[in-house]
């Protein structure tokens, strides 16, 4: 098992609700979690509405002073933001949960990336950076409700860097009842993204907060 007891985690896009959700997770199982935003303000205040001992700072700072960074801001920013942090985010493992979904009456579906996935762009615009794609599915109402002690969930891991996807997979394990799965390498992670909104179409006809698990392993 990878010891990830020492990491600094930062997270991008931490005042949207799956960052703020993983944020508290981490930072109530120990670690030291940074969430970061375009204005420190707004990044202090997100941290602060968690407690549990996170803290906030511009996405720069973020980038540059945590071990591990989480991406989780909407796809409409992605890939700029991404641009403006790879020197920030050189030699580090970065983590990707971002989706590209879009929404009409329907429902929610997958958009086309022109790099394949989200987590493609992401390596694509990050050379330096170690891409790693994980936490797509989990639900940010359950994360952050205090009533939920244990999250009954299996986070797919999928990267081409194996110490980064064990790293990750740690990771996962810290949250009560998730576990980290590895689920391949980057170029099929456009599947775990898309399969996000078919999670989405479930959770609104049973009225749920469904997640996966992966049987026999």
């Amino acid at each position: 098992m990878t010891d990830v007891s020492g990491l600094s985690i930062g997270i991008l896009g931490g005042t949207g609700d799956q960052g703020k959700g993983l944020a508290r997770r981490f930072a109530l199982a120990g670690l030291k979690v940074v969430i970061g935003s375009r204005r420190a303000e707004r990044a202090r205040e997100a941290a602060e509405s968690i407690g549990a001992g996170a803290t906030g700072a511009e996405n720069a700072v973020v980038a540059a002073e945590c071990d591990l960074v989480i991406v989780a801001v909407p796809y409409d920013g992605h890939k700029a933001l991404l641009e403006s942090l790879a020197t920030q985010l050189a030699g580090k493992i970065v983590v990707d949960c971002v989706n590209p979904l879009g929404f009409d009456k329907q429902g929610a579906y997958a958009l086309p990336v022109e790099e394949g996935s989200a987590a493609q762009q992401a390596a694509a615009v990050l050379p330096e950076s170690r891409v790693v794609a994980a936490f797509h599915h989990v639900s940010a109402v359950v994360l952050m409700d205090p009533a939920v002690e244990k999250v009954d969930l299996d986070v797919l891991v999928l990267g081409d860097d194996r110490e980064a996807t064990d790293t990750v997979q740690a990771l996962a394990d810290l949250i009560p009842g998730v576990r980290g799965v590895y689920g391949g390498r980057l170029r099929n992670a456009f599947q775990v993204e898309a399969l996000t909104a078919n999670i989405i179409s479930v959770n609104r006809r049973y009225k749920a907060h469904a997640g996966i698990r992966v049987t026999d392993i």
